[in-house]
């Protein structure tokens, strides 16, 4: 009777620990190194960059984005046209599998748009990707500062000091 039970007891808590393990699933999509420059003054948009990767077997698209810092957050494409810089909303990005897909400054981004208050160098923000297969995947953006050009470059070029020259 005691053997029995335990026997019992041993598939009871093994299903369970089964049951566990499954809803433990990781996600097909990542994010890395999110971030977004920090916001002087008045300006009231900005840009959020990072690196999406799909580690599941077909691709996905990424449709929308969304945060409580802004009124609006759309996903956007800088482009070069004969010397001109243009941006434009695009309605989505296919994330294929195993490639990054790298949103960053003068190329896919993510517009934030009537910013409720300025970004400021330190802090941290919440920000929803919304994809077609995965559906919604929470980050934290961290904010660099104002004129980054990577989540943690400085603002601008330092000056090259060269042996020779003086500064």
């Amino acid at each position: 009777m005691l053997r029995a039970s335990l026997v019992l007891g041993l598939l009871v808590v093994g299903s369970a620990a089964t049951g566990l393990a499954q809803t433990m699933t990781t996600a097909p999509i990542t994010v890395e190194h999110a971030w977004a420059r920090a916001t002087p003054g008045t300006i009231t948009t900005g840009g959020a960059y990072m690196t999406v990767i799909d580690h599941g077997a077909a691709a996905d698209r990424l449709i929308g984005v969304s945060t409580p810092v802004a009124g609006k957050a759309e996903i956007h494409e800088m482009t070069n046209d004969k010397g001109v810089m243009k941006m434009h909303m695009v309605d989505g990005l296919a994330v294929e599998p195993g490639k990054p897909l790298e949103l960053k400054p003068g190329g896919y981004h993510v517009m934030l748009m009537d910013l409720k208050h300025p970004l400021k160098e330190g802090d941290s923000f919440p920000l929803t990707l919304v994809f077609q297969k995965a559906g919604s995947v929470a980050v934290t953006v961290k904010v660099a500062k104002a004129g980054a050009m990577a989540p943690d470059a400085p603002a601008a070029m330092p000056g090259m000091n060269m042996p020779g020259t003086k500064m």
